[in-house]
């Protein structure tokens, strides 16, 4: 008879999470991994078949809980004129707290691009499809705020904040305050008070 699971997946995915977060997915030492999920390497192993199958559930929570929640303002039928210019407002705000995740780890997804594990196709194809995700939400944001470019100007602007943002969050482990500064300028493109 099998053994009853008595953890919380989700709780050991996010506990796991941060780890990645911080230190990479080769920087995540299993011994590190035991310790903030409670699990041992045996039942990491039953439960996730490895340590990249708990990388591969810490990466689809990270999605799910932090960067679709903030992008969900861009992403619904009627996206509000100041709801991309809110979401850059949160993201210079959160770089400016170096307590903060965003300030202290940048972006999961991010730093696993720049990591041995980024040449992984699967994980490739998972962050290809987050920046065409942001890429997408940022669109839309800029369409509903500015309504005085045509639709190649809201490409042009929708790929420089996009751009912005990402290299925002790779800066943001070694200059904190440059990386805000990036995203200052994304919001003052987006108002319209820098022209690009």
């Amino acid at each position: 008879m099998g053994r009853t699971q008595s953890y919380d997946r989700d709780d050991v995915v996010r506990a796991a999470r941060s780890v990645f977060w911080e230190q990479g997915y080769e920087g995540a030492p299993l011994p590190e991994l035991e310790r903030v999920t409670g699990l041992n390497r045996s039942s990491i192993y039953h439960a996730f078949g490895s340590k990249r199958g708990l990388f591969d559930a810490a990466v689809e929570s990270y999605l799910d809980e932090i960067i679709r929640p903030r992008l969900s303002p861009l992403t619904v039928d009627e996206v509000a004129p100041g709801a991309l210019e809110e979401y850059l407002l949160g993201l210079r705000t959160a770089l400016k707290q170096p307590a903060s995740l965003p300030a202290s780890s940048g972006c999961l997804l991010v730093n696993t691009a720049a990591a041995p594990i980024g040449r992984d196709e699967a994980v490739a194809h998972v962050i290809a499809g987050y920046r065409s995700e942001l890429r997408s939400a940022f669109g839309r944001g800029v369409a509903a705020r500015r309504s005085d470019l045509d639709g190649a100007q809201v490409a042009t602007l929708a790929d420089a904040c996009t751009g912005l943002v990402v290299s925002a969050f790779a800066l943001a482990r070694v200059d904190a305050a440059g990386a805000a500064d990036a995203v200052g300028t994304a919001i003052a493109l987006v108002t319209g008070s820098l022209q690009p």
